[in-house]
């Protein structure tokens, strides 16, 4: 069964890439598509297995090679952690091949775009189940290629080449330093496969090694280049450039990787190599701070992006800073949740733009658009349901809130018990939290205003055709609000509430100690009991203490409200009201729109300094150096000894005789001389 869950798609991927134009667009997006809805089905088949039935198992594919002493073997890991990556993975990316059949109709390139998608989804697959570093690093660098591949797809448009070059550049400089931190894995553990390294991780808690020209502690070092890693793969700050930019892909790509793959495995990383984190509390507080700077910075540019998609490529990128947050504090459980969640409500929001942008004739930028509600009524619900899923709304204390409250809000409240609990950088990533939320809310309805009511403010004529999607791409749109809407609720017990020591079994991500004593924790004397009638979200959660301060637990639902409520004055109060004051900012509102000039910074600092390195190396060094004394100065030389020699050859008679009469004497004389010489 996980052969075929795992290998599944690799299989459509090649029957649509190798014979694509032998058997036809039509079926080669059966075959990719049918591959995936099965690994789908599969999936949350192994998952309630896993999770609820504990078949915990290692899958012993083949031998992969050996050197010395050292074996690397093919295996599959399947514990819960694996198994929640598998659903998401397979769900998502199931959906957006069905979506695919919709939005890609009019390509002519459809066999090739869908084995790029299922090659995609085997890339991430191969990640997730892996049972040693050196398998990991095999689906790391495939999702990078592949999404090199997905991002670039539209290649006569240069702006889709750059942003893929972009993208795989980017990521080049993280996977640098996830190789060197695998490499140092094996120099201290003489082992790259996960049981051994974790196993020996608190033998290993005090060593010491040489980095550069500084003694560091091992696990430390470990700890930070694998995070390196995960800074690029999941777009951090300082490697987060790439991320909007492949926008420039189809939308179902944007999809694919800003839900279930690639951004996600800086995550799972995390949460896989918790054993190691926890030994590396300087490593854990770089990972806080750079998720909590990576949430607040991206938040802050989503406030003033005017292109849909956009939009919603900085929400991604702040979500998965609150994930990098929770992972730095420890919070390994709330991290995955989190994840998990914002699967659905992401992809939701992602196909629900392209549902707009195929209506409106690829038209993407929000202020072109308005009034769309009644042109597109299922989509404006569909997008309405994520965008509340996403800004987390629910009520604290009670089951009562989508998707993105149950996991968010965990994240939150566990900041703040973790300061409590003396951890570094605790309580700035709870008001950080805070903050960012805000933002979220105000710019997530400021899309849904802009887009959907008011005033159309773009071309009559488009309006005029705007229409509603196909059922092949509403039908994943459906299945994915359900999720939004149910998938906070439904699982948040499993997750990090009192049902988590027997779904995490087996999984790096809560400690043994935790399993035992999940619910056996109580009260501390200073906390105040939960009164029904103070509906308190003083809750129960075993990711951190359990207990926080009534105004804790309500901050995030204030927050999402006053967003709420200045994005509806901004847009539907005083329509245009936005538009005027982002036209007389002269600092704020430029330096949020040109995302803090990152990529001018950038440009200054490594890309101009770059390209002249590159064109002394290949201007001087090439061209001249090697190329003007080797091969074409090699070359130069013997063609001018060639013309010179070529005049020898006159074609007259007299010349040759004269040359061979001069052949002659020269032959004569040097007998005699030398017969004289010998005679003497």
């Amino acid at each position: 069964m996980y052969l075929l869950i795992v290998f599944g798609p690799l299989f459509g991927a090649l029957i649509a890439g190798l014979f694509g134009r032998l058997i036809g667009d039509r079926l080669a997006q059966l075959v990719t598509t049918g591959f995936l809805i099965l690994s789908a089905a599969l999936s949350i088949f192994a998952f309630k297995l896993v999770a609820y039935d504990g078949h915990e198992q290692l899958i012993h594919v083949m031998n992969w090679f050996e050197v010395g002493d050292f074996q690397a073997a093919w295996a599959l890991r399947i514990d819960t952690l694996t198994a929640v990556m598998l659903v998401v993975v397979t769900f998502v990316s199931s959906l957006v091949h069905v979506y695919s059949w919709g939005y890609m109709a009019d390509d002519p390139h459809k066999a090739r775009f869908f084995a790029y998608l299922s090659f995609f989804t085997f890339a991430m697959l191969m990640l997730v189940t892996a049972n040693n570093f050196l398998q990991m690093f095999f689906g790391w660098e495939g999702v990078g290629l592949a999404s090199y591949l997905l991002i670039g797809f539209w290649y006569k448009k240069p702006t889709a080449n750059a942003a893929a070059i972009k993208a795989f550049v980017t990521n080049r400089v993280g996977d640098f330093g996830f190789a060197l931190g695998i490499l140092t894995v094996f120099a201290v553990f003489g082992a790259l496969d996960f049981d051994t390294v974790f196993g020996a991780a608190h033998d290993k808690a005090e060593l010491v090694i040489p980095f550069l020209w500084m003694k560091i502690n091992a696990i430390e070092l470990i700890a930070f280049l694998l995070f390196i890693g995960a800074m690029g793969k999941s777009a951090q700050f300082f490697l987060h450039v790439w991320l909007p930019d492949a926008m420039e892909g189809p939308t179902p790509v944007s999809a694919l990787i800003h839900a279930a793959t690639m951004v996600t495995a800086g995550v799972f990383l995390v949460a896989r190599c918790a054993p190691l984190f926890d030994l590396a509390p300087h490593a854990s507080l770089f990972v806080t701070v750079i998720g909590a700077m990576t949430a607040f910075f991206a938040a802050t540019v989503g406030l003033v992006q005017n292109d849909i998609k956009r939009v919603i490529a900085y929400s991604t990128c702040s979500q998965l800073g609150y994930m990098f947050m929770a992972g730095g504090l420890g919070l390994y459980d709330a991290a995955m949740f989190h994840l998990f969640t914002h699967a659905f409500f992401k992809a939701l929001l992602f196909l629900g733009a392209g549902s707009v942008i195929i209506g409106l004739h690829h038209e993407q930028d929000m202020r072109k658009m308005g009034g769309l509600a009644k042109k597109m009524p299922l989509t404006w619900v569909f997008m309405i349901i994520g965008t509340i899923a996403l800004t987390g709304l629910g009520i604290p204390g009670t089951d009562i809130g989508f998707a993105g409250f149950f996991s968010k809000d965990a994240i939150i409240e566990g900041a703040w018990e973790a300061g409590t609990a003396g951890t570094a950088f605790g309580f700035e990533a709870f008001w950080v939290g805070i903050v960012a939320a805000l933002m979220t809310s105000f710019y997530s309805w400021r899309v849904i205003f802009m887009t959907f009511h008011g005033t159309y403010r773009g071309d009559q004529h488009t309006f005029d055709h705007a229409h509603e999607s196909p059922r092949s791409m509403l039908v994943p749109l459906a299945l994915l609000s359900a999720g939004a809407i149910f998938a906070g609720v439904l699982f948040t017990g499993d997750f990090i509430g009192d049902k988590q020591g027997a779904f995490w079994r087996g999984s790096t991500v809560i400690e043994a100690e935790v399993l035992a004593d999940v619910t056996s924790h109580e009260a501390p004397e200073h906390a105040a009991p939960i009164a029904h009638e103070e509906a308190t979200a003083q809750e129960d959660h075993a990711s951190g203490g359990h207990y926080v301060p009534t105004w804790v637990a309500w901050s995030p639902f204030v927050v999402t409200l006053i967003g709420f409520a200045i994005a509806w004055f901004m847009y539907i109060t005083r329509e245009g009201l936005g538009a005027r004051m982002a036209a007389k900012s002269r600092f704020v509102h430029p330096f949020l729109y040109n995302k803090w000039y990152f990529d001018e910074i950038y440009d200054v600092l490594l890309v101009r300094g770059a390209r002249k390195l590159g064109d002394l190396f290949w201007k001087g060094g090439d061209q001249r150096l090697i190329d003007g004394f080797g091969p074409d100065g090699f070359a130069a030389t013997t063609l001018a000894s060639a013309k010179r020699i070529a005049k020898l050859q006159t074609g007259y008679l007299y010349h040759y005789a004269f040359v061979m009469l001069l052949g002659l004497v020269g032959f004569v004389t040097w007998i005699l001389v030398s017969g004289g010489a010998g005679g003497h």
